[in-house]
């Protein structure tokens, strides 16, 4: 089946298109990478996301509207991923829309919200859509992330130790697939939350520091001028969230702008690139520090972080000797790799099967994830496969 995966992160800048054939043979779901389109979002689609954000107060019409412009954002993604990666021949498209609110509260997540209208999808394309994947799991008590820990689950399934895959993107998130269910720090099989900020605090902090110059810090260069300010990263990292046991999961409800320019206040004397640099750090320590927790044997990292050199550095510094991979040296290309999860999430789904692991996002059980919009021809689900896969192979 040749399926369309799409994905916008917490940095709300574009939306990612990945196309993947996708086969079950045997007890192996095989994924061929077809390739990636991106098409940012317009200024006034961002300027309109930014200002609905929390802590950002908003109306139910700003709502409805990004609801329909973000649809839109995203056919324009996936018409483009049909005629240039797919030949027009794509069979299934996967959202995962616009996170805007995640609710979590005392360590539990009571609703999560992601926008862009899947209606508009299935109309430009005439293809079946499968949206509103977390919620699913957040009504079976779980997180509704990281969702994407059955995909790193599978795909590093065999691999010796304690592999560990990890997402940098707004936030930092980590999978733990480890060869032997006793292995991961004593836990009873796979592991999964955020780890706390990757790039959210870091944009945040440059766009506002640069007075809207630069929209994040281009291949770490502030940060590599800059140095490490003990007392501003002492104070970060007292934040009770890093002490809360897992599963967990936090995204820019907490860590955004006024919270580091709280952070900030009666720092007023440093220098941007100190502050680039303390930030970075953050977000290597707190990495680190959960995956020395869990026992890691390698990091097989992905997302926009792995694009910036010095955290990339500053990472394998804080690591002490564990291997540092990109998913790009599995034969998963980083950039992709969250669409292509959501590709194989959405695939599952129309096939019957479950993509939750319950010890990865704390759900009281596995579940069928997401809502199915036919597409113009109705809806025909293939037939259900005698069992789920058990590993994931790409094909290169």
């Amino acid at each position: 089946m040749r399926v369309i995966g799409l994905m916008s992160g917490t940095s709300y800048d574009a939306v990612d298109a990945a196309a993947a054939d996708l086969a079950i043979e045997g007890d192996s779901l095989v994924l061929t990478p077809l390739g990636l389109v991106s098409e940012v979002y317009d200024e006034g689609l961002r300027a309109g996301l930014a200002a609905a954000m929390p802590p950002s107060a908003t109306t139910m019409r700003a709502v409805c509207e990004l609801d329909t412009r973000i649809g839109q954002a995203f056919v324009a993604a996936a018409t483009r991923a049909d005629r240039e990666l797919c030949g027009g021949r794509a069979e299934l498209v996967v959202s995962h829309g616009q996170t805007v609110y995640h609710w979590a509260e005392n360590g539990r997540v009571h609703g999560t919200l992601q926008l862009g209208q899947p209606a508009w999808i299935a109309e430009a394309l005439g293809r079946p859509v499968v949206s509103d994947l977390r919620p699913r799991d957040v009504a079976a008590g779980g997180q509704g992330a990281p969702l994407v820990s059955l995909v790193d689950v599978l795909w590093l399934r065999g691999r010796p130790g304690v592999p560990v895959a990890l997402n940098l993107g707004g936030i930092a998130n980590i999978t733990v697939a480890p060869d032997a269910p006793s292995a991961a720090g004593g836990t009873d099989g796979p592991l999964a939350f955020d780890t706390g900020p990757a790039n959210a605090l870091l944009d945040a902090a440059v766009q506002d520091l640069t007075g809207g110059r630069l929209p994040y810090d281009v291949d770490g260069a502030l940060a590599a001028r800059g140095r490490v300010d003990a007392g501003l990263l002492r104070h970060l990292l007292a934040d009770p969230y890093y002490a809360e046991s897992p599963p967990k999961t936090t995204g820019k409800e907490q860590f955004h702008l006024p919270y580091l320019r709280a952070a900030l206040a009666g720092r007023e004397g440093l220098h941007p690139e100190d502050v680039v640099a303390t930030l970075t750090f953050l977000t290597a320590r707190t990495v680190a520090d959960a995956a020395r927790a869990v026992g890691a044997t390698e990091v097989v990292a992905s997302g926009g972080g792995t694009r910036n050199p010095t955290l990339m550095t500053v990472l394998r510094t804080a690591l002490d000797g564990v291997p540092v991979l990109t998913s790009d040296d599995l034969g998963l290309p980083s950039a992709a790799k969250e669409a292509y999860a959501f590709a194989v999430l959405g695939y599952l789904t129309v096939h019957g099967l479950p993509a939750t692991l319950p010890t990865c996002t704390g759900a009281h059980h596995p579940s069928i994830l997401g809502s199915i919009t036919p597409g113009r021809a109705g809806l025909r689900l293939p037939p259900a496969p005698d069992g789920p896969p058990v590993r994931l192979e790409i094909s290169r």
